[in-house]
């Protein structure tokens, strides 16, 4: 259970910030910047759920709840150390990964193939999803960046890599099926 008396710490006023292991790394770490860019997408899609109903709007709580998982996950250095840890350290599990592409598969069934790039918007709940994935893109690049060089659990990269392509699908979703995605139109403009 998490317990939060007090806000403010001061504890980072240096500009450096604790790890989930007790450790304490720069605010700007590649670790930091991954697991608060998954805070981002949550934040994105507090947004997106404004405009949700229904299934969607209980599997975006959902995927709301898993982020903090991942956050949780990130935040955790060391998984060799984890079986020496006072707690069991939250992680990504692989059913996770399997529930977010049964949703993409269901919803992909309803829609039409795509003949054309599609461009963020038409629903406002369209135009959030596609925010979202946007957010996650950003979020799943430093993720893979960091475990270029750490550790990291193979179970958060596939969650974050399905997830922007969940957000795409719900898009469309939401965009009547794909009746209404704004099709992208090579050099329309020129």
């Amino acid at each position: 259970m998490v317990v939060l008396n007090k806000i403010y710490t001061r504890t980072g006023d240096g500009g450096d910030t604790a790890l989930g292991n007790g450790s304490r790394v720069p605010k700007h770490a590649l670790r930091v910047e991954a697991y608060g860019t998954v805070d981002e997408t949550n934040a994105a899609i507090g947004l997106a759920r404004l405009h949700a109903e229904g299934m969607m709007a209980s599997e975006l709580a959902a995927i709301q709840n898993d982020l903090f998982d991942l956050g949780a996950d990130l935040c955790r250095p060391e998984m060799a150390k984890d079986a020496e840890a006072d707690y069991p350290p939250l992680r990504m599990v692989p059913s996770q990964v399997a529930r977010l592409e049964a949703e993409i598969d269901r919803m992909n069934a309803e829609l039409a193939p795509l003949r054309s790039f599609i461009l963020p918007g038409g629903s406002a709940l369209a135009a959030h999803l596609h925010l979202c994935r946007t957010v996650s893109r950003r979020a799943e690049r430093l993720t893979a960046a960091l475990a270029a060089g750490e550790e990291v659990n193979p179970s958060a990269l596939k969650y974050l890599n399905r997830l922007s392509d969940w957000f795409f699908v719900a898009a469309r979703a939401a965009n009547g099926n794909g009746a209404d995605d704004i099709l992208w139109q090579p050099g329309a403009n020129r």
